[in-house]
């Protein structure tokens, strides 16, 4: 079991990152690391949402074991009804408070991916053997390459890429986001496909790492992999760029490299060196990961729209910490601040044994 603790504090340090950089105190005042890349290229914010889709996947593994993979209606049916849950909150956060019109409201976002690509991928690992899940991952990666680069020499560009293209065909520009005066929607329809990758690397990988029985050699495999996959990455790079906002191909292997090495950090520091007490409070924090995002989320919300003075209750308590630290500090430790109040949420929640999935 202890080789399972290292894949729940690496749930743990994910939802804390995930809350850290989506609350700064000021979008103007933030670490550069803390920020997304402008357009191509990665920054360690970067691999956090592909994080998550891989420990999703990872939790998928211990999931369908329990049923031995069955690929029974039954399992299916609930797949596709947590995938839909999961776009349902999504969608409704977009739209809380309610206060924007029904032509403006956007569609897609976080969790709509993350449901979209649940469903997808979780099927798959009930039809597939290992050598098919595999075969339609790298067809999934070959493909998407390809469409990405066939709208020409403008194909990557954030004016005329094909996701946007497609996105606006079907979404429609007022139900995507704003980026940069453009509208794109970095969790795009078709963008979304190779995400489900990210979910099957993530399943597979815990397939294999707890076949192993020696963790000494797990830690090497892992940490082979990885620099691997991040090698394999950045030499795809030089032909497709890594960028998240268009989830190329190149993005969803280098990040799986670095999800690799934090899981094989994680197993050296918790089964090797026994220091279980030393990462605690991730594993508490990794046991409502899901909740605990969505109530960060309405957290944010509320702030954003309850007025106090000129501004609102979110910058008011930004300005307090700006009393005593510097614009970026202060937004740093703004977002901080959270990351510790929603680990209490998550430590009462563990001490009731309340477990609440979505």
């Amino acid at each position: 079991m202890t080789r399972y603790l290292a894949l729940d504090a690496f749930r743990g340090i994910t939802i804390a990152l995930m809350i850290l950089v989506n609350t700064p105190g000021s979008w103007g005042h933030v670490y550069t690391p803390l920020l997304h890349a402008e357009w191509h290229g990665a920054t360690p914010t970067d691999l956090v949402f592909p994080f998550f889709l891989f420990i999703i996947g990872s939790a998928m593994f211990f999931s369908f074991k329990k049923s031995d993979f069955s690929a029974a209606p039954e399992q299916f049916v609930r797949i596709i009804k947590r995938g839909f849950i999961m776009f349902f909150i999504g969608f409704m956060l977009n739209i809380i408070p309610f206060n924007t019109p029904v032509e403006e409201w956007r569609i897609m976002g976080v969790l709509q991916r993350i449901g979209i690509a649940y469903a997808i991928a979780a099927s798959l690992v009930l039809l597939l053997n290992r050598r098919g899940i595999f075969i339609v991952s790298a067809v999934i990666l070959l493909a998407y390459w390809v469409i990405l680069l066939s709208v020409g020499e403008v194909g990557l560009t954030i004016e005329g890429n094909i996701i946007r293209q497609l996105d606006l065909s079907i979404l429609g520009a007022n139900h995507m986001y704003s980026m940069r005066g453009v509208s794109f929607e970095p969790e795009g329809l078709l963008s979304t496909i190779p995400a489900v990758v990210n979910m099957l690397l993530g399943f597979e990988l815990t397939r294999y790492l707890t076949s192993i029985k020696d963790k000494n050699a797990s830690v090497i495999k892992l940490i082979i992999i990885g620099g691997l996959a991040i090698g394999f990455g950045a030499l795809w790079s030089v032909f497709l760029p890594i960028n998240k906002s268009l989830w190329t191909s190149s993005y969803v292997i280098y990040t799986t490299g670095f999800a690799c090495l934090l899981l094989a950090a994680f197993v050296w520091l918790i089964d090797i060196k026994g220091q279980e007490k030393l990462v605690s409070p991730l594993l508490v924090y990794g046991t409502n990961p899901l909740f605990v995002y969505v109530l960060s989320f309405l957290f944010v919300t509320v702030y954003l729209t309850i007025p106090v003075g000129d501004s609102s209750l979110y910058g008011w308590l930004y300005q307090q910490f700006t009393l005593f630290a510097n614009p970026i500090l202060a937004s740093f430790l703004f977002a901080f601040s959270h990351v510790v109040l929603f680990w209490f949420v998550s430590l009462k929640l563990y001490q009731r044994k309340i477990f609440i999935k979505i």
